[in-house]
């Protein structure tokens, strides 16, 4: 009993730094609004209007892309020319087996709520030439593209956990870090050290596919 009065007494001390940490923030804000001249807020509200319609334009600009659906491409044409035209790309190389129904159903759900990044996804047994190119022996991978460059893989599910149960924040999480989406901040993902098993996807390939689960096949 004692020992949990003692921690409800560091967690209600927490609390109450949190709290007053978030109040001095609010208050410098209130302060500096207060200080501002009527030309100050005014030259704020257009700054404000000019962000606004910028986003306005580049959401136009990633739907007219097809952003925001989760499409399948049929050839290394067509992969090569969404990596060209979208500056964020996650391809899901796949067979048609449950593992890879479980990262459709993940990236159904992202593709939706990251308009900033271009989902797609490609039946790697129909795609040997690509799929030799960028040395993928695992399904699924996810190839991660950023600026026309493949920068990174997500092999498996050996990142995830290595079980077919994992999160979409999970998977959201992991994709952020590699910069191929936003964090859920809105800000850009924290740099990313690949694992030893992404590094390896980049390094070796196989004209057979092995796949992380065999459930379904």
């Amino acid at each position: 009993m004692a020992s949990n009065a003692a921690v409800q007494k560091v967690v209600e001390e927490s609390l109450v730094t949190v709290a007053k940490a978030v109040e001095e923030q609010l208050d410098d804000e209130i302060a500096k609004l207060d200080m501002l001249d009527d030309d100050d807020l005014e030259r704020l509200r257009e700054r404000r209007l000019l962000q606004m319609k910028k986003q306005a334009s580049q959401r136009q600009q990633w739907l007219a892309q097809g952003h925001g659906e989760y499409q399948e491409i049929f050839s290394e044409k067509e992969f090569f020319a969404v990596a060209k035209t979208s500056d964020r790309v996650i391809c899901h190389f796949y067979r048609e087996n449950w593992p890879c129904k479980v990262v459709d159903k993940h990236l159904n759900i992202l593709t939706k709520q990251h308009l900033e990044t271009k989902f797609v996804k490609m039946n790697a047994e129909k795609t040997p030439f690509l799929t030799e190119k960028l040395k993928i022996f695992m399904l699924p991978t996810l190839a991660l593209v950023k600026k026309g460059k493949v920068v990174d893989y997500v092999v498996g599910f050996d990142e995830l956990g290595g079980k077919d149960d994992f999160s979409t924040e999970e998977l959201e999480d992991r994709l952020a870090k590699a910069g191929v989406i936003e964090s859920a901040d809105g800000k850009p993902g924290r740099a990313y050290a690949p694992t030893a098993q992404s590094k390896r996807s980049v390094r070796q390939g196989s004209s057979s596919y092995q796949d992380n689960d065999s459930e379904g096949d």
